[in-house]
């Protein structure tokens, strides 16, 4: 296959509520079918992140977010896919703390639900342990999509709770 010749930036949403809980989806339908991942999707023409970070996550969950700060980016190169994107990860409140996610999307999205980043970090290590012995067509656990994989080794010790609330960097 070869090399994509252009790169595309996507936006992805850490949608906080206010236990510290963050939204992941299984994904259907498109790049990383099966997999776990955030509200986001592609930055439009003259769109800024904050409102591409909006956008999408009232368009995939119905939920109002307010609040909307960048929290960092990575390089994504998907040979196997042949893709490359920048990838920038954004952090929000939901604007009602009572509503939850629903699936606006269902070609796109089976399922939200509310994980903690120690959720999210115990089934990195797990599917990255899994890979290493290669037995990911054994495992069980919660496969999470690419970029965050992308993230937590590009940005090793991010936490986007602690970036969103400036207590990390």
């Amino acid at each position: 296959m070869s090399p994509p010749n252009t790169i595309g930036v996507a936006v992805a949403v850490y949608v906080f509520n206010k236990h510290g809980q963050t939204i992941l989806g299984q994904r259907q339908g498109s790049l990383g079918a099966g997999t776990w991942g955030h509200p986001g999707g592609h930055l439009e023409y003259n769109e800024t992140f904050e409102s591409c970070a909006a956008r999408e996550v009232l368009e995939e969950t119905g939920l109002q977010v307010t609040d909307i700060r960048f929290l960092t980016a990575i390089n994504n190169i998907m040979v196997e896919e042949g893709k490359h994107y920048v990838t920038v990860f954004v952090g929000c409140r939901v604007v009602d703390e009572g509503a939850e996610p629903v699936v606006m999307e269902p070609e796109k999205c089976v399922r939200w639900e509310w994980v903690t980043w120690d959720e999210m970090t115990l089934a990195v290590e797990k599917q990255m342990e899994a890979e290493r012995l290669g037995k990911m067509g054994e495992f069980e656990g919660r496969v999470l999509f690419k970029p965050i994989l992308k993230l937590l080794e590009q940005r090793r010790g991010f936490n986007p709770l602690e970036v969103y609330e400036g207590v990390g960097c």
